[in-house]
């Protein structure tokens, strides 16, 4: 007889929804994935075996009973989480290991805490960094408030456009009838 199980799957310490757990009928290839909240249904026969997987929970069964009289069942099933432990993994910026020991070998580096701060706060290099930079930090702290004033005094309406301010246009207009906008530079 089939049985439509339906259910959902929780956590062991805390009992949260375990969301996307793959249900598979053991031994098959039919299966499903749990939704967001934990929550499955899946058509099985009685005596089959469901397994549920989950990333960082141990595997679970659950044998469908064979004394079920109705064509439906609910189940909530719990799965205990599982610690994986993975390998080390070493970056090495060298390609082989005798060409990291060389760089290391052949790496000169003062030996005392002042020349390595005189070589950081150099005055040439400050200031190099100091003219590729577009704002210091109270100018960028000032762009900030301007913003967040701006978009406060138009909150809760619309916001304004000078395309549309008449006063603007006819300011541009007049500037325009006085020769304003004329190139100065003609012989």
């Amino acid at each position: 007889m089939l049985v439509q199980i339906s259910g959902v799957i929780v956590t062991s310490d805390s009992l949260l929804p375990v969301p996307y757990t793959t249900i598979l009928i053991k031994d098959t290839y039919r299966g499903v994935v749990s939704d967001y909240y934990g929550f499955f249904s899946i058509v099985a026969k009685q005596k089959d075996t469901l397994e549920f997987t989950a990333l960082g929970f141990k595997k679970s069964y659950f044998i469908i009973p064979d004394t079920l009289t109705q064509q439906r069942y609910s189940l909530i099933q719990i799965l205990r989480s599982d610690t994986v432990m993975l390998r080390e993994a070493v970056v090495y910026p060298w390609p082989t290991k005798e060409q990291f020991k060389e760089a290391f070998i052949n790496l000169h580096l003062p030996d005392d805490d002042l020349e390595r701060a005189k070589r950081n706060l150099d005055r040439g290099n400050m200031n190099l960094i100091a003219e590729k930079m577009v704002m210091d930090g109270s100018m960028n702290y000032k762009e900030l408030m301007n913003y967040h004033s701006n978009e406060f005094y138009n909150a809760g309406q619309v916001q304004t456009y000078n395309i549309f301010n008449p006063l603007a246009w006819a300011k541009f207009i007049d500037q325009w009838r006085s020769g304003a906008f004329k190139s100065k530079d003609k012989k």
